[in-house]
């Protein structure tokens, strides 16, 4: 991640900023339940070296909580297509934490999954160092996203997650063409978000599709 520019922002994207057709996002949230646990941050970046931090806060601690349209009408904009790594959580956090339904949407763990079945290491940190080169550290991982004052190092961790996502995508997306799951794929990332709404509502388990 050297020479990366990272740029935080309290409550919302700054009006204006045209982040390009293909824009990488994750979250990060108080814990892994998309119900529970509130959305504390969404980092965006359009693949150029670039990532933008959106805090969210809410009104109990000063903030704005959902209130940011500029966010709210990228993640729903059909002319950008949001790149998430396991979308499915995001896309959950997104619509509990926002309101909003995000779309459309590509996921590179799905993506790895269909396509680098000779191993069974699809996280992030993997893809990043298989597809790109590059080794991610997760020593942030596992913090306290809620506080109102970021660390740099939470801000460099969070950035993390975003920054290569255009390069695995790529080397992903060669791959399903190569291997014949193309339309497999976009089929699965057009169901990501009924399968984020079918969690919210409780059906991750049992799940609708289980015998």
């Amino acid at each position: 991640m050297s020479g990366a520019t990272i740029f935080l922002h309290k409550h919302d994207l700054p009006e204006g900023l045209n982040l390009g057709p293909l824009v990488a996002i994750d979250t990060e949230t108080m814990g892994l339940n998309p119900n529970r646990d509130r959305l504390c941050l969404v980092q965006l970046s359009g693949g150029d070296g670039t990532a933008h931090l959106v805090q969210i806060i809410p009104p109990g601690l000063g903030g704005n909580g959902a209130d940011c349209p500029n966010l709210k009408v990228l993640l729903t904009d059909p002319r950008v297509t949001k790149l998430f790594h396991f979308a499915r959580f995001d896309i959950a956090a997104l619509l509990n934490g926002l309101g909003i339904l995000t779309t459309p949407v590509i996921c590179t763990k799905i993506a790895s999954r269909l396509v680098r079945t000779y191993t069974d290491r699809h996280g992030l940190k993997d893809l990043a160092k298989d597809l790109a080169g590059v080794d991610l550290s997760k020593q942030q991982q596992t913090t306290d996203w809620g506080s109102p004052d970021l660390t740099p190092e939470q801000l460099a961790y969070a950035a993390s997650d975003v920054l290569h996502l255009h390069v695995i995508w790529q080397k992903l997306s060669a791959l399903l063409i190569r291997e014949n799951r193309e339309q497999l794929a976009k089929a699965c990332y057009a169901f990501l978000p009924s399968r984020a709404q079918l969690d919210l509502l409780g059906y991750e388990s049992p799940d609708v599709f289980s015998h």
